[in-house]
């Protein structure tokens, strides 16, 4: 027989022994890759030199081909978050999630402040949107700053009532006010 012969006939005969060696290494799904890797790597290795041992070697290539791929694999998972391909996607998902979000609150917002009388309307819309002081929109309106401060809170309150009634992520119980609505004291409307 040939060396070629004798060398192809060993493989074949220890060939379920080595998937058998690879599969306690390696997912099911890469076995048949590294049995076959195994015989190239060994022939490849068997033409350069002479092989005593054929066996051996190619259990020991088996063994480190799976290792190798074990390897590999951990290291693609390990990656740094600088290197993930899927982050910015999820992040412009998550983006697009928030804007979807904030623009709901500013439409429920914005019925919100339909609700209201225009004189109040007015002087919260120029207090929380344009950011005027209520001197500002005292002098603006032609109102007392005490009015103005009384349509501020009301508008504020009615506000607050509005969106609780209408939005889910209000909760009630807990009191939870938007942060948007939270500088001005709502106790201020009792007067």
């Amino acid at each position: 027989m040939t060396k070629k012969v004798t060398f192809t006939s060993t493989f074949v005969d220890i060939s379920s022994q080595l998937k058998r060696f690879v599969s306690r290494i390696v997912q099911p799904d890469d076995v048949e890759d590294i049995v076959q890797e195994t015989f190239i790597k060994s022939y490849e290795a068997d033409l350069k030199q002479d092989i005593q041992f054929t066996r051996s070697y190619m259990l020991k290539t088996a063994k480190h081909l799976a290792l190798n791929h074990i390897a590999k694999w951990d290291n693609k998972f390990n990656e740094s978050l600088e290197q993930n391909s899927e982050l910015p996607m999820l992040l412009k998902s998550m983006q697009l999630e928030d804007e979807y979000t904030s623009k709901e609150r500013f439409l429920l917002f914005c019925r919100a402040t339909e609700q209201l009388s225009a004189s109040i309307r007015k002087c919260f819309i120029l207090k929380k949107v344009y950011g005027m002081s209520q001197k500002e929109i005292a002098e603006n309106m032609q109102l007392s700053q005490s009015t103005v401060e009384k349509h501020i809170a009301k508008g504020l309150l009615q506000t607050l009532l509005y969106m609780r009634e209408h939005d889910q992520n209000i909760n009630p119980q807990n009191n939870t006010t938007p942060a948007s609505l939270q500088p001005l004291s709502t106790q201020r409307v009792a007067k």
